[in-house]
């Protein structure tokens, strides 16, 4: 199971409609909730949004994509949590 790029950083830029966290558009972040879309399609999306960052927003979704899939919770809540 593919596991969503949200890292608990949802603000949208108002220029792209990008969330500055995890690249991903309003729709796309629909897209990821519905239960039917296939596993290949998020695998496509994550590097399709991969592409859409770059510099420290890269390096940061990287970070806490990875902690994410290990941990289960972004780096960015596990902070907030404490």
């Amino acid at each position: 199971m593919i596991v969503s790029p949200c890292i608990s950083i949802c603000k949208t830029d108002p220029l792209t409609g990008y969330c500055y966290g995890c690249g991903r558009s309003n729709e796309e972040k629909k897209i990821w909730k519905d239960k039917n879309t296939s596993e290949k399609w998020k695998e496509e999306n994550l590097k399709e949004i991969q592409k859409r960052l770059n510099g420290w927003q890269l390096e940061s979704f990287k970070e806490s994509y990875e902690h994410k899939v290990k941990v289960g919770i972004s780096i960015f809540k596990k902070e907030n949590l404490k």
